[in-house]
Parts: structure tokens; C-alpha cells; sequence
């Protein structure tokens, strides 16, 4: 495993245990999967909750939706992720450490599909850049929760 990989993982669990604090505090407590075999099979927490930590989007003005991953840039094909894991989710949580945006992830996959916002590819994810002025004019999410009133 790459350096970046490792990093980035380590945010990302860093920002899971930081999102399953801030539901807690709103009544909605989650279970997270540890291991690597249950996140694959089921999903990554009992609750079917996908959590993404996007430190970006303010600069941006979009989330990075992902579609597909892989787990080393040397790799030859991506694999479907994200908004296309066939797994337990149902409810797709993005944002930072102010706001968690909570999206019900058929309708993500229905806008995808739709062709609207373009898609874009680093080197280990594929992704499309969904506006956050459109989330919020088109009331996209099914809730925003503002971390600093839930203190």
C-alpha cells in the first residue's frame, strides 16, 4: 500500500469516527465495520451509511461524488465504488468538519446517469464534481447537519 493511500485512509477513518460522533449526538448512533471483510460484504457500518470526507469542496464549490476506485495507480481497471458499491448503503454522507450533507444514494446514481455534471479521474478514483450552490438551490440533500449546533 502507497504512502497516499495509507494517508488518505487514515483521514478517512479519522472523519468516520468524527461523522459517527456528530449522528450520535442527533440520536442516530452507528455501528462501523472494522474489518476489511465485513466493509466489503455488507457494508461499511450495520446502518447501510456511506461516509465520505471531502476537505475540498469549499474551495471547489463541489463534492467529489466517487463512482469507481482503485487501490493503487498501477492498477489497470477501476473497480465500482462510491455511489455504485453494491452493498448495504442506501444514505451517502459527505462534507467536512462544519457540515455533513446526507444524500439517499439512488437519487446520486439517478443524477450521475443523467449525464449533467462532469466526471473526472485521478489517479486511484473516478468521480463526478456535483455543484454545492445546485445541492442547496435544488435541495438535493435529504438533511444538512451544521456540526458546530450540534455541540
Amino acid at each position: 500500500m502507497n504512502q497516499y493511500y495509507k494517508e488518505k485512509l487514515m483521514l478517512g477513518l479519522h472523519y468516520q469516527d468524527f461523522v459517527v460522533e456528530e449522528l450520535y449526538k442527533i440520536g442516530l448512533p452507528i455501528i462501523s465495520y472494522s474489518s476489511k471483510e465485513f466493509q466489503f460484504n455488507i457494508g461499511e457500518n450495520k446502518a447501510g451509511i456511506e461516509i465520505k470526507n471531502d476537505q475540498n469542496f469549499r474551495k471547489t464549490g463541489n463534492f467529489y461524488i466517487e463512482i469507481s476506485e482503485k487501490s493503487n495507480p498501477k492498477n489497470k481497471n477501476f473497480i465500482p465504488s462510491g455511489i455504485y458499491r453494491t452493498d448495504n448503503t442506501w444514505l451517502y454522507l459527505i462534507g467536512d468538519e462544519k457540515d455533513i450533507y446526507i444524500f439517499a444514494k439512488n437519487q446520486l446514481v439517478a443524477i450521475h446517469k443523467n449525464n449533467i455534471y462532469r466526471e473526472v479521474e485521478i489517479p486511484t478514483s473516478r468521480g463526478f464534481l456535483f455543484p454545492v450552490n445546485d445541492v442547496i438551490r435544488k435541495n438535493y440533500a435529504i438533511k444538512v447537519i451544521n456540526c458546530e449546533e450540534t455541540e
